[in-house]
């Protein structure tokens, strides 16, 4: 809950926290996933609507995750298992005696279900866009990963699998297994597998044994290990018997594996995602740090925890009410007119058919204006539309409590309850007595999606959306802005059918001079077009004129829009499927004072059989008060598909101040922690005054960059391709490799999407000190060219990721503990050539000797007993007032190899087993040749040797 600094907001914290004391179940109906008494309440998994109905998947599902709940259970040290599960099934599957969904949502679910398969088929993958020891945004399954048995002799059991993301999703622990570096030389010159082996403790992984296979069998290390590198058709097979207990974030298909490495037996050298993103952190280190357990304790007794009890949901009719503010404040700014322009958009293009609507408005009282009506043509639109207010009340004051009862009363009138139902809450002035409904809310079961107008703070409507799994925006007081529109545009449909979401390609507004015009263009991609709508709007009487031309060259003018002069509004539907390319509008003012024109274009779906690009746009913040920086991030991608080398930029408009524009990157630096995964990230801090900031993200791609990523990112289960068994290798059907369809792309596509809004307090007034640090580097890499080491990272900012810092500090050290627990004291690397770091997100590239440094005995590490053959560096930038960042990541390079020699494998790390196979008759005749011949040559000699005893 939103700190307040004044007694009305404390007093609404008291509150709450009697509600939670009294009713704890009521804040699981829209928070996500709580743990109470060792137990997870409220897991949703929810279930795609283009998966096909199976008899068996609910059933596979409920064995997944009840296997998943003793394991983890185990793994935890009797610290947390699965209580109450929702499986969300999908409104396309026959009705049963599903219950109904309360605030239940799609968008909203921890795991989902479908049938988009990834370049690497059914691999289960975890989607983590933060850092370390943070929440991931969900975990996917295919449905044939659940379905088909015969993929478990590669993955292992479900239950395991769902534990090894479980860690991604719930913890933020990562991969401790890399498939690009499946191999690494150790500080004492040994080639080690990368897994989570402890260097001084043969524990954890250490054990797991194994024999390297080539292209026709079985073969010795020297035949895949070349030059370092791991020869390609090569793998190292496990053995199917491990002792090994550790670890579940590796490999957790082995029977043997039944917990996360710790402290004491995690490798820190290995290079993997933990290490580079939690600094070297053990996994159980960073799950017992969790939230999680600091509020729980292990349980008493030896006995198992109680199987997860299950709720199959299904939504039914979906129902939605209009709550609406006609406070006299509502003639301030316009923006009863915004309301009604945005409104009458939702109504008439974005609402699905078949939806049952209703209509309040409220001022200190609630009024219903229209009860619930079916949707059903474009007549039952209008209807509703007519019912929109259209005028405002002399009374200032609001009781949003009242509004929200009235919209209660309407749509109990379809099924005695408001479970499942959605209240879409405009309001524009605040209200000290919100939180005496709260407790009605909660207890609803509905959603409510809440939209404030102007800079009037209303307190605790966060806490209203947020507890019912809604979403809350804010709508600036600017003729210009667009905000109102994006935010009934962006309202989730929850059904995860993106198939008929209304997307939405444009919304621009700009104040436009008199007898000027406001001109673009818009890109209509051939994933989209059906029913597709471009809206014009403005603020006097009148419209401005309009032209719009198609690909095709065909125009079109005022008179073919629909226009609705009270409301300022002037729409076009296109009829079939819009003409792909670019579309240009031209709107001329005609009038002879300055007027906000804008514009919005929405589209759905082409075909069922061709996902189109989306976007989605979502916050994060560990504090809501200055100076605590807020992370911006948009999710691209196509399907699942990743979508790389887009034109990302965020829009952010405080209540007073101009609006910032800022560009979102996918470079994995700064906010961004994975590079390439589609999700594009920036800090942004530039807090011009206190209050709420509302977010619009816009995206546009060129279709001469290649931008559609052929995998999908993740961290994900590791699929063993075989193990050796009673010494014979036996070898799992190879992993399914989904091929992408390209379709032929002649053009790019642009996309819109709000972000909602997010509030900041304690920003001081007038001219902030300066107490944003360079943020941290977390990309450092070494590489050894002869006798340099070449350092490449990317270059952070002066403030985070922005501007230029002013200096970097690296040191270096020939012990990865020395550099990693006090890197104040590892050498320091003297930069003889200026290093002047460049603009963030710039490469940066260091060359150094490492000679230089490691060959006096000052230099010599601290309880080393052997020559060490790695070097260890790491990096923090520092800016021009000396705020210095986090330490970056620790790079590690082999510091000596000795020539025309192989390094040697460490034998208590892998155990080869087995006989070559011969490759070829030749050569099994030759060998026998060469047998038979050294026979019959060591008998002669015994003879002769037998003669000459004789002789003496």
């Amino acid at each position: 809950m939103t700190r307040r600094d004044n007694v009305g907001p404390v007093c609404s914290l008291k509150f709450v926290t009697l509600l939670v004391a009294l009713i704890p179940e009521l804040l699981f109906l829209g928070a996500g996933v709580q743990l109470q008494d060792n137990g997870y309440d409220g897991l949703l998994i929810a279930i795609n609507p283009q998966v096909s109905e199976d008899q068996n998947l609910i059933p596979n599902i409920k064995e997944m995750i009840t296997e998943a709940s003793f394991y983890l259970f185990n793994a935890t040290k009797r610290r947390v298992f699965f209580r109450n599960i929702k499986i969300l099934i999908p409104t396309t599957w026959k009705a049963n005696n599903y219950s109904k969904v309360k605030q239940e949502l799609y968008e909203k679910a921890n795991v989902i279900v479908t049938d988009w398969y990834g370049a690497h088929g059914d691999d289960p993958y975890t989607l983590q866009y933060r850092g370390c020891g943070k929440e991931g945004k969900y975990i996917h399954f295919t449905s044939n990963f659940l379905l088909n048995d015969d993929l478990t002799a590669g993955y292992g059991p479900r239950g395991r699998v769902f534990v090894h993301e479980w860690a991604h999703l719930r913890w933020g622990v990562f991969d401790e297994y890399n498939n690009e570096k499946p191999f690494y030389i150790n500080g004492q010159n040994q080639i080690k597998v990368t897994r989570p082996i402890s260097l001084s403790i043969l524990r954890c992984s250490s054990d797991i044994t194994g024999i390297f296979v080539c292209e026709k069998g079985p073969c010795p290390q020297e035949n895949c290990i070349i030059s370092k590198l791991f020869k390609e058709g090569c793998m190292f097979i496990y053995n199917s018997t491990q002792n090994a207990t550790a670890s579940i974030m590796f490999m957790q298909s082995l029977s043997s594996v039944v917990e996360f490495c710790n402290a004491h037996t995690h490798n820190q050298e290995a290079p993997n995602l933990q290490n580079q993103m939690c600094s070297l952190r053990s996994a159980w280190d960073v799950i017992t740090d969790s939230a999680d357990f600091n509020h729980s304790f292990p349980m008493n007794g030896t006995g198992l925890p109680p199987p997860p009890v299950f709720s199959l949901i299904q939504a039914g009719d979906k129902v939605v009410c209009l709550v609406l503010d006609v406070s006299s404040k509502m003639e301030e700014a316009d923006r009863l007119l915004r309301l009604q322009q945005a409104a009458e958009f939702y109504l008439m293009q974005i609402i699905e058919i078949h939806t049952f609507v209703g209509i309040v408005s409220f001022n200190s009282k609630g009024e219903i204006r229209a009860q619930l009506h079916q949707i059903n043509s474009d007549d039952d639109r209008k209807l509703l539309v007519s019912h929109l207010p259209s005028t405002v009340s002399a009374e200032a004051q609001t009781s949003i409590c009242s509004g929200l009862k009235k919209g209660f009363e309407v749509v109990e009138k379809l099924n005695g309850k408001a479970h499942g139902s959605v209240m879409i809450l405009v309001t524009s002035g605040g209200d000290e007595h919100i939180g005496n409904c709260l407790l009605t809310v909660l207890s609803s079961g509905s959603t409510i999606h809440s939209i404030a107008l102007g800079s009037s703070v209303v307190e605790n409507l966060e806490e209203l959306s947020q507890h019912t799994g809604g979403v809350k925006f804010f709508v600036p007081d600017k003729s210009n802005s667009n905000s109102m529109i994006d935010a009934f545009s962006r309202i989730p449909s929850g059904t995860g059918d993106i198939f008929q979401k209304r997307i939405q390609l444009e919304s621009t507004g700009e104040n436009v001079k008199p007898h000027h015009q406001l001109k673009n263009t818009v890109t209509v991609d051939n994933s989209v077009g059906n029913d597709t709508t471009f809206l014009v709007t403005w603020q006097t009487s009148g419209p401005p004129e309009i032209a719009l031309v198609d690909p095709n060259g065909r125009k079109y003018y005022t008179s073919d829009f629909i226009t609705n002069p009270a409301l300022r509004t002037a729409r076009l539907c296109i009829p079939g499927t819009a003409e792909p390319g670019l579309w240009t509008y031209t709107l001329n003012n005609t009038h002879h004072s300055l007027q906000a024109l804008k514009v919005t274009v929405t589209s759905r779906a082409s075909s069922s059989a061709m996902p189109p690009a989306t976007v989605e746009v979502f916050v994060e913040r560990d504090s809501p008060r200055f100076p605590h920086p807020v992370m911006i991030y948009a999710n691209v991608r196509k399907g699942i598909y990743p979508i790389l080398n887009a034109t990302v930029t965020a829009t952010i408009e405080p209540e007073t101040a101009d609006p910032v524009v800022l560009k979102l990157f996918d470079d994995g630096a700064g906010a961004d922690i994975i590079k390439n995964d589609g999700i594009y990230s920036r800090y942004f801090f530039s807090f011009a005054v206190n209050g709420s900031y509302s977010l619009k993200v816009h995206v546009s791609y060129s279709s001469s960059i290649s931008g559609l990523a052929h995998s999908v990112p993740g961290n994900r289960a590791i699929y063993v391709p075989g193990y050796i068994a009673n010494g014979n290798i036996q070898m799992n059907a190879p992993r399914k490799s989904v091929g992408r369809h390209e379709e032929e792309q002649k053009w790019g596509f642009s996309r819109v999407s709000s972000g909602g809004s997010f509030s900041v307090l304690g920003v001081p007034a007038g001219p902030h000190p300066d107490v944003f640090p360079p943020c941290k580097i977390i990309d450092l890499e070494a590489v050894k060219v002869e006798e340099e080491v070449t350092l490449s990272w990317t270059a952070p900012g002066e403030d985070y990721d922005q501007g230029q810092a002013n200096s970097y500090e690296i040191r270096m050290s020939q012990s990865l503990q020395k550099i990693q627990d006090d890197f104040n004291n590892a050498i320091l690397v003297n930069i003889s050539k200026p290093l002047s770091p460049q603009q963030a997100g710039t490469k940066e590239i260091f060359t150094f000797s490492p000679k230089l440094f490691t060959n006096g005995p000052d230099h010599q590490p601290d309880g080393e007993t052997q020559e060490s053959h790695r070097i260890y560096v790491a990096i923090r930038a520092i800016d021009k007032n000396s705020l210095k960042s986090a330490v970056s990541n620790i790079a590690q390079v082999p510091l000596f190899i000795p020539p025309n020699s192989a390094p040697v494998l460490a034998r208590d790390h892998l155990i080869l087993k087995g006989v070559l196979t011969a490759v070829s008759s030749i050569g099994i005749i030759c060998l026998t040749i060469a047998v038979t011949h050294y026979t019959l040559n060591r008998k002669k000699r015994a003879d002769k040797k037998e003669n000459g005893t004789k002789l003496i």
